[in-house]
C-alpha cells in the first residue's frame, strides 16, 4: 500500500517497471520541490523547518556521496586492471595492420552489426567518453609503471625461453687427464721419485716393471701432498682431497698403497694413520692383502676389520693395555663399513685421533649404499675434543674457513682419496662427502657443461663385447655350448639374484661334463675364499656369481664374462665385464638378451661410451645335440629343488 501511495505520488502506476534506485532518487527530487514551493510560500516555517531537518538530510547526503564515491572507486580499479591486461595483450600479440583496424567499418558509414558510425564532430561527448579518454592516458602510463608503481624493465616481448645447463665445477670439468693407452704409455719404476728402495726392490719382487698411467699419476699427487711429513700439507696448508676415476684393472689399488706405505713408514710411534673403507669382505680382503705384501720389512702395521674374526680377536689387533694406558697395535686399518661403525660406537680401541689419509674404494657405491652414516661417525671420531689439558698440542679440530687464528696452532691434516671405475661427477651426491679442494685424475673425456643427463665411463682396452639374441629357455643350452663346444673357460657368470644363480649351478652340475660352483651370499666367507681360489687355479671351468663379486675383485684368468641376466643399470654393466680384460690384457664380454631387453641395453651401453658391441648369434643347429640330455636334466632339477624346500622348511 505505501509503495502504491508513492507511486501515485510521483505520478507512476504500480508496474511502471522503474527500479528502487531511480525511484528513491525522484523521490528525493520530488520533496525537494515541494519543499522550495513551501519555501516560497511561507519563508519563515520553512526556514525553522530546514534548521529541524537540516542534519537528518546532511546525514543522507553524507551516506548516499559516500556510497557514490565507493561504486567509483570500485569502477576505476576494475577499468585499471582491464587497462592493465589490455596493454599486456596488446604488447604480447603484434598490433593489426591499418586496414585489419578497419576491417569492421564499411564504406557508407555502417558499422559491421549495422550502427551508423559517427565522426568525431558529431559524436556527443559523455560521461563515458570521457572515462574513455582517461583510461586511454592510463594506458600509456601502464607502459611504463603498470602494478603499483613498479616498472617493468625491457620489452613485453614473447620471448623463447632458453633452456638453463648444469654447469659443472671447475675441478670437475676440467680434470687431470689420465691416458688411456695402458701398454704404451708405461712409467719405468725407477723413473719414480720419492720411492725408497725397500718399495722399488718389493716392487720388482713383484714382478712389476712399470707403473701404469693411472699410478704414475696419481702417485707422484699423494707424495706431494706429504713431502713436509704427516703433521703439515704443502706450505703448511691442508693438502687437497683426491679423487680417481679409471678403469677397472687399471691398477688403482696399487696408487694408494704405494704412496700411503711411502708416507708412514718413517713413522715411529705406532697410531692410525690410515683407514681404507671398501664394501665388501671380498674386496677388503684383497686390499689388505696389497698393503701387507709391501709393508712387509717396515715397522708398520697392518689390520683387517671385515668380519673374518670374532669381535674380541680385532679388538685385541688393535690395541692393548700398557702401564694403564690403551696403546695402539695398528698403523693401517683395512675396514668394511658396517664393522667400522660397530667398533666406534663400543669403543674397542679404534683411536682415529691421528688419522692422515682416509680411503674411500669404490666410492660411488659408498655414497650411494651407505647414506654417508659410516662417514659422519669417522667425522666425529677424527675431530672429537677432549678438552685442552689433554689434548696433544697438534690437536685437530674441526675443517672451518682458513684464517690466521685457524692456522696459528699446527694440526694433522685429514686427506681423502677416493678410487672408483664408475666415480659420478654429479656434484649434489660428491658434495656429502666434505671434500676440501679436491683434485681430480679422470680417463674419461671431460665434458663442462652437463647436458647430456648419461654419464659416460671408460671401458677396458682390451675388451670385446657381444651380445647374444636369446629365448629364456635356450640360455642355459648357450651357457653349455660355450664351455663344452667352443671351449671357453674359465667363465665368470652373472646372474641378477642368488635364486637364479643357485637354479643355474644345480641345472649344470647336473648335466655334468663342467666343473661349475656358485659364488652368492648363500656361501660362508670362508667358503667364498675357498671357491674363489680354485677359479684361479683352473680348478673350476664355471663360476655363477651375483654381483658380490663385480665390484673390483681381481680374479687372475678370467678370459671370458657372460651377463646370464642383462644387467639393469650401466654401472653395474661397467663392473662386471671388467673382471677381464684387466691390466691391458684380452678379454670377451657377452649378454645373453631377450627381445624384449635388446633395444634397451643396447642404447644404454651406445650411450655410456662403448666402442662397439657385436651380435653373437647362436645357430640351433649347435645346440640340437645336447636337447634330450638338457630336456632329462629339467626333470631332475625339479626334484632337486623340491627337495631342497622341504629342507628348508
Amino acid at each position: 500500500m505505501a509503495l502504491f501511495q508513492v507511486n501515485r505520488y510521483l505520478g507512476e502506476d504500480e508496474d511502471g517497471g522503474i527500479s528502487k534506485e531511480s525511484r528513491s532518487l525522484k523521490l528525493l527530487a520530488k520533496l525537494h520541490e515541494k519543499a522550495k514551493e513551501k519555501q516560497e510560500r511561507f519563508p519563515e516555517q520553512t526556514l525553522q523547518l530546514s534548521d529541524k531537518h537540516a542534519g537528518r538530510l546532511d546525514g543522507k547526503r553524507t551516506r548516499n556521496a559516500d556510497y557514490d564515491r565507493s561504486q567509483e572507486i570500485n569502477k576505476c580499479k576494475k577499468r585499471k586492471s582491464e587497462a592493465i591486461k589490455s596493454v599486456l595483450d596488446h604488447e604480447i600479440h603484434h598490433e593489426p595492420a591499418e586496414d585489419e583496424q578497419k576491417k569492421g567499418v564499411k564504406q557508407n558509414g555502417q558499422s559491421v552489426s549495422g550502427s551508423p558510425v559517427n565522426s568525431p564532430s558529431e559524436t556527443p561527448v559523455t560521461g563515458k567518453d570521457e572515462e574513455d579518454k582517461r583510461t586511454d592516458c592510463h594506458i600509456e602510463n601502464t607502459k611504463t609503471s603498470v602494478l603499483s608503481g613498479f616498472t617493468l624493465l625491457g620489452g613485453y616481448e614473447n620471448k623463447p625461453v632458453h633452456k638453463v645447463h648444469r654447469v659443472l665445477p671447475q675441478w670437475l670439468a676440467q680434470p687431470d687427464v689420465i691416458e688411456r693407452d695402458i701398454k704404451s704409455k708405461l712409467l719405468p719404476i725407477s723413473d719414480m721419485g720419492g720411492l725408497s728402495v725397500l718399495l722399488l726392490n718389493k716392487l720388482h719382487n713383484n714382478g712389476i716393471q712399470h707403473f701404469f698411467p693411472v699410478q704414475a699419476e696419481v702417485i707422484p699427487a699423494i707424495l706431494e701432498s706429504a713431502q713436509h711429513g704427516t703433521v703439515f700439507g704443502r706450505a703448511g696448508y691442508k693438502p687437497r682431497d683426491i679423487c680417481v676415476s679409471a678403469p677397472t684393472g687399471s691398477g688403482k689399488t696399487l696408487a694408494f698403497v704405494i704412496p700411503v706405505i711411502q708416507v708412514l713408514m718413517e713413522k715411529v710411534v705406532c697410531e692410525i694413520r690410515a683407514l681404507a673403507v671398501l664394501p665388501t669382505k671380498e674386496l677388503a680382503q684383497q686390499v689388505c692383502k696389497v698393503f701387507l705384501t709391501y709393508a712387509e720389512g717396515t715397522t708398520l702395521s697392518v689390520v683387517m676389520l671385515a668380519g673374518q674374526k670374532s669381535f674380541a680377536a680385532e679388538q685385541a689387533s688393535l690395541s692393548e693395555l700398557r702401564g694403564g694406558q690403551r696403546r695402539s697395535l695398528a698403523d693401517i686399518v683395512v675396514a668394511t663399513p658396517g664393522r667400522l661403525v660397530d667398533h666406534m660406537n663400543k669403543n674397542s680401541g679404534l683411536c682415529l685421533d691421528h688419522l692422515r689419509f682416509l680411503i674411500i674404494d669404490e666410492a660411488d657405491r659408498m655414497i650411494d649404499s651407505m647414506h654417508q652414516s659410516w662417514l659422519s661417525e669417522v667425522a666425529k671420531a677424527v675431530y672429537r675434543t677432549r678438552g685442552p689439558e689433554k689434548m696433544s698440542i697438534f690437536r685437530r679440530i674441526a675443517p672451518a674457513y682458513v684464517t690466521a687464528a685457524s692456522m696459528s696452532r699446527p694440526q694433522i691434516p685429514l686427506q681423502k682419496l677416493l678410487f672408483s671405475a664408475t666415480l659420478t661427477k654429479n656434484p649434489e651426491k660428491l658434495q656429502q662427502l666434505g671434500l676440501h679442494q679436491p683434485r681430480l685424475f679422470s680417463s674419461a673425456k671431460p665434458r663442462p657443461i652437463l647436458s647430456d643427463p648419461h654419464e659416460r665411463f671408460d671401458f677396458p682396452q682390451g675388451l670385446t663385447e657381444f651380445y647374444v639374441p636369446c629365448t629364456l629357455s635356450k640360455k642355459p643350452l648357450i651357457i653349455l655350448h660355450f664351455i663344452l663346444g667352443m671351449k671357453l673357460n674359465p667363465i665368470l657368470c652373472f646372474a641378477n639374484s642368488r635364486e637364479t644363480a643357485h637354479r643355474l649351478y644345480l641345472l649344470v652340475q647336473l648335466f655334468g661334463g663342467v666343473q661349475v660352483a656358485e659364488f652368492s651370499s648363500r656361501l660362508s666367507p670362508s667358503e667364498r675364499k675357498k671357491t674363489l681360489k680354485q677359479f684361479e687355479q683352473g680348478k673350476i671351468h664355471l663360476l655363477i656369481s651375483t654381483d658380490a663379486a663385480a665390484r673390483g675383485i681381481d680374479i687372475t684368468g678370467v678370459k671370458c664374462v657372460v651377463n646370464y641376466d642383462a644387467p639393469q643399470y650401466i654401472r653395474t654393466y661397467i663392473h662386471r665385464i671388467g673382471r677381464t680384460a684387466r691390466a691391458g690384457k684380452a678379454g670377451l664380454a657377452f649378454t645373453f638378451l631377450l627381445g624384449v631387453q635388446e633395444k634397451k641395453f643396447l642404447e644404454m651401453v651406445a650411450v655410456a661410451g662403448s666402442p662397439g658391441i657385436q651380435k653373437q648369434i647362436i645357430k640351433p643347429v649347435n645346440l640340437m645335440s645336447m636337447e634330450g640330455r638338457y630336456e632329462q636334466t629339467l626333470e631332475e632339477l625339479a626334484a632337486v629343488i623340491k627337495e631342497e624346500k622341504k629342507l628348508t622348511r
